[in-house]
């Protein structure tokens, strides 16, 4: 009898912890303008090789090149920048009242603002996006959604318009095409998949955008929606946001290492992309093209976003517990303002001047928003919404005992 060695489990590591540089070769990058660009009525088999590799336009000197530069005007990426830069320091403002105990938690988008900034140019009015808590760049490269009552829900003060139903950073905006954020990982991705097959089923012209992290692609909701995506060619675009960590575990025990997040999209029959989410003008290329085959009844696309997540998980986390603490520095992509800005000042349309004009204005902007909602109240105040209101917006009719338990409660 054949004598085997002990079977062994294989536990992934990841690439770098506290005290040593994270070896960053693992990400297989492309070279900007190197990756084709294939027809949008493609085939998923014909996608393979884009699950692959990295689909970028700005090389290292800011220049956008190859077959993925996109038809945007300079006042668009004008407008792409400014909503970066807003999104930062709204988050950074957000950041520092969590620490001043204004609001209970708050989470970052840092070092990942141009997927959905970009991501929002790209889709039309009437979309519906199915987000995580990172993409509130969604709603800030918006001139309909308030800062103010944006930061109200944050606070969840007496104005909050989920009136204190939900914990800071969910947001919920019907109007702007924001579904309401859920805290349990990986719901509003077969959310997506079914208000995309709704809208078909209706005849419309809507398509809908769902968000998932590289971690929440291991639960069930992922695979599930793959399935439905595939099956009834859903017109839905499957965001996978890999920014590398999920709360505190590497990428490669979601699955990541050896292959991509892609890569199982091909695998369920989806066409599917790869692309470098730190590049403004691949992710809006990506979207653009993505949103092109869902509105023309040509089936889902999954996007893998290659990013990485600059700062703490939450407010509630300490990332220097288990990666090293100038890795986002070291990240091969860079930072996605100072690419798009570089780009920009290539076309002699932005200046270091300008950016610092424009800097000082959005500091303005959201510090007046800022105001505006504590005028309102903040959570060291005790100005919040009325316990009156969990028995409202319940049922048409309240019944009896709800009644009952309402006047209990003398409010």
């Amino acid at each position: 009898m054949t004598q085997h060695q002990p079977l062994r489990l294989h536990v992934p590591e990841p690439s770098g912890r506290p005290g040593c540089a994270t070896d960053f070769s693992y990400l297989h990058v492309s070279e900007a303008g190197e990756v084709r660009k294939p027809p949008v009525d493609t085939s998923h088999f014909d996608t393979e090789d884009l699950a692959y590799s990295l689909v970028r336009v700005l090389d290292r000197n800011g220049n956008a090149v190859g077959p993925w530069v996109p038809d945007i005007t300079v006042t668009q990426l004008r407008r792409g920048l400014r909503n970066m830069m807003k999104t930062r320091i709204f988050d950074a403002r957000m950041l520092i009242a969590q620490r001043q105990r204004k609001t209970s938690f708050y989470m970052q988008c840092l070092g990942e603002e141009a997927i959905a900034c970009a991501h929002a140019m790209a889709i039309e009015p009437g979309d519906m996006c199915f987000p995580t808590y990172r993409q509130q760049g969604l709603l800030l490269s918006r001139d309909d959604v308030s800062m103010a009552e944006m930061m109200c829900q944050l606070m969840s003060n007496e104005r909050d318009p989920i009136k204190g139903r939900q914990l800071p950073v969910m947001y919920s905006y019907k109007r702007a095409g924001f579904f309401t954020i859920s805290g349990n990982l990986a719901t509003q991705f077969i959310q997506a998949v079914g208000w995309a097959m709704g809208s078909a089923i209706k005849g419309d012209t809507k398509i809908a955008s769902g968000w998932i992290g590289d971690g929440a692609t291991a639960e069930a909701d992922f695979h599930t929606a793959l399935t439905f995506a595939h099956v009834y060619r859903a017109p839905v675009i499957l965001n996978v946001v890999n920014n590398q960590w999920a709360i505190s575990t590497f990428q490669a025990i979601a699955g990541g290492e050896s292959t991509t997040f892609a890569a199982r999209g091909v695998g369920c029959g989806i066409a599917s992309l790869r692309v470098d989410g730190n590049d403004y003008l691949a992710v809006y290329a990506a979207s653009r093209w993505a949103a092109e085959r869902a509105r023309s009844n040509l089936g889902p696309t999954l996007i893998e976003w290659v990013t990485y997540r600059a700062g703490a998980h939450s407010t509630s986390d300490d990332p220097s517990k288990y990666r090293p603490a100038d890795d986002w520095e070291r990240f091969p992509l860079g930072d996605p303002i100072a690419r798009l800005k570089q780009h920009l000042i290539n076309q002699n349309a932005w200046s270091e001047q300008e950016h610092e004009q424009v800097r000082l204005e959005l500091e303005a902007e959201v510090a007046a928003a800022q105001k505006e909602a504590e005028s309102y109240g903040t959570l060291l105040d005790g100005h919040i919404p009325s316990a009156a209101t969990m028995f409202e917006d319940v049922y048409a009719v309240m019944p009896e005992h709800l009644r009952r338990q309402r006047q209990q409660m003398g409010v």
